[in-house]
């Protein structure tokens, strides 16, 4: 059995290669245009060609088969000028270790962020902080502004200030870079809610519905601090909780019981406020 094996493996080496070479380039050609506006339009002529293309094969529609493939070619310009942003974007990117980047956090990263959010929170500025995590936020960080720098205490409490032309919307902060401002997330419309939750506790909430993101709230009224993942909202959070929860979430510190949400169902900042799945 192993002689077959290599021999197979001796004669097909090549071809071995080149299905790994494009199953690589398949899958991180995926990770990068899936969190981009032109996602959809790609989806949609994909499942556009390969409808016509079935067609033509059980109706045997001849014309239609050849147009696809005598014209394959002015598909692939389409698909350029449609993809022209994310494409000019990615050879930059290339060579990067962002663009090879898993999209998580380390530890000084998290502690930084939970001392910057009780710093907003103690001065009451409302605040709206999404981490990126496998899903991109292209999307997203293409309504606001861009701002790509490093971050930082005094960047975050910058843009949230009252005063200030960023303060409204959310951030998004992809490994330790703060990616853009005053960014608008999808506010969740379901109707369970409960009334107290604000306009900043509902885009956090409706960013969890469409994404894998984190979101963590700080309430301008009130001062307390919020995580949404997972589609649930934890209210009322110290700085150790928060900490200890983008921890499970974001670095895997704990492993979460089989079946359990990561944000932990018994943990004393629960509030009767959450969310009911």
């Amino acid at each position: 059995m192993l002689p077959v094996v290599l021999r197979f493996l001796e004669q097909q080496w090549n071809s071995i290669l080149e299905i790994l070479l494009m199953a690589t380039g398949l899958y991180y050609s995926y990770l990068y245009f899936r969190g981009t506006r032109g996602a959809r339009v790609l989806l949609g002529l994909a499942l556009f060609l390969v409808t016509l293309m079935t067609l033509s094969v059980i109706l045997n529609l001849v014309v239609i088969r050849y147009l696809l493939s005598r014209y394959s070619v002015f598909l692939v310009v389409a698909l350029v000028v449609i993809f022209q942003p994310e494409l000019r974007r990615a050879f930059a990117e290339l060579g990067s270790r962002s663009f090879f980047s898993t999209g998580k956090q380390d530890n000084q990263t998290l502690d930084l962020l939970c001392e910057c959010v009780f710093e907003l929170a103690g001065k009451r500025f409302g605040a709206l902080i999404a981490i990126e995590r496998d899903i991109g936020l292209r999307s997203y960080a293409e309504t606001g502004v861009e701002v790509n720098g490093l971050f930082s205490s005094e960047l975050l409490q910058t843009i949230f200030h009252p005063k200030t032309a960023l303060h409204d919307g959310g951030v998004i902060l992809r490994d330790n870079q703060l990616v853009a401002a005053a960014c608008i997330f999808p506010v969740s419309q379901r109707e369970s809610l409960d009334r107290s939750y604000g306009l900043r506790h509902r885009a956090g909430l409706g960013l969890t519905e469409e994404t894998d993101a984190v979101a963590v709230v700080v309430s301008e009224e009130t001062g307390s601090v919020s995580l949404c993942f997972g589609q649930k909202i934890q209210r009322g959070l110290s700085m150790p909780e928060l900490r200890r929860q983008l921890g499970r979430i974001v670095l895997f510190e704990q492993v979460a019981r089989p079946g359990a949400s990561l944000l932990d169902d018994h943990s004393p900042a629960r509030t009767n406020e959450r969310d009911a799945a």
